[in-house]
């Protein structure tokens, strides 16, 4: 897949189809919430000022540079108070050069994103389940393949709005999923955090 695709693909499958992604002001680590963003009055096609999203292209002590999907560039600054996800609740040092993210805190005076929560290769699937294999569900995303790897201690199902547990028994191919997960920087492979099924 080129570049180009991947971005793009990276794009579609986090966003799920919204508009905005982002979290809310306190930097909710939930992923399911991810997007659900304080709401902020823009002009039609303005850019939050408060949201970056790309690739990681330097890191540099606390400070991420991420080349944006439209080609923007965002110096973003990663704090003690900083929530980060990466498939799980983690810290800094989880965070590497070409991981893509969803950032969200404040523009700071110098044109830097104070970060209040970063969402580290975050992807949020509508797909059909097309096999189950051993550790991995095979998934079409809107006609793209991904592979879903399981993770022990981590993946989650829910059915019917259920409660969460590890038991992916009650999966079957064919039916559509959302999927939750962490995408594996420049493949068409993530590994899921909770996969939401009948609903």
């Amino acid at each position: 897949m080129p570049s180009t695709d991947r971005r793009r693909f990276l794009t579609s499958a986090v966003l799920g189809g919204s508009a905005v992604a982002g979290a809310t002001a306190l930097g909710s680590l939930a992923p399911e919430t991810a997007f659900a963003a304080p709401r902020i009055d823009l002009e039609p096609g303005a850019r939050d000022p408060n949201f970056a999203e790309g690739r990681i292209t330097a890191i540099s002590g606390s400070l991420l540079k991420v080349s944006g999907s439209d080609k923007a560039l965002h110096r973003i600054y990663v704090t003690h108070g900083t929530s980060i996800w990466k498939l799980r609740p983690t810290t800094f040092d989880e965070i590497k050069v070409g991981d893509g993210l969803y950032a969200r805190g404040v523009k700071m005076p110098d044109g830097a994103l104070a970060a209040d929560a970063v969402w580290v290769n975050i992807v949020n699937l509508d797909a059909a389940i097309t096999a189950i294999d051993s550790g991995r569900l095979h998934l079409d995303h809107h006609g793209n393949k991904v592979v879903g790897h399981v993770v022990n201690g981590t993946t989650a199902a829910v059915y019917n709005h259920t409660p969460a547990i590890s038991d992916l028994s009650g999966l079957q191919v064919g039916k559509h999923v959302k999927v939750i997960g962490a995408w594996r920087p420049d493949t068409n492979e993530v590994d899921i955090a909770t996969v939401y099924a009948g609903i």
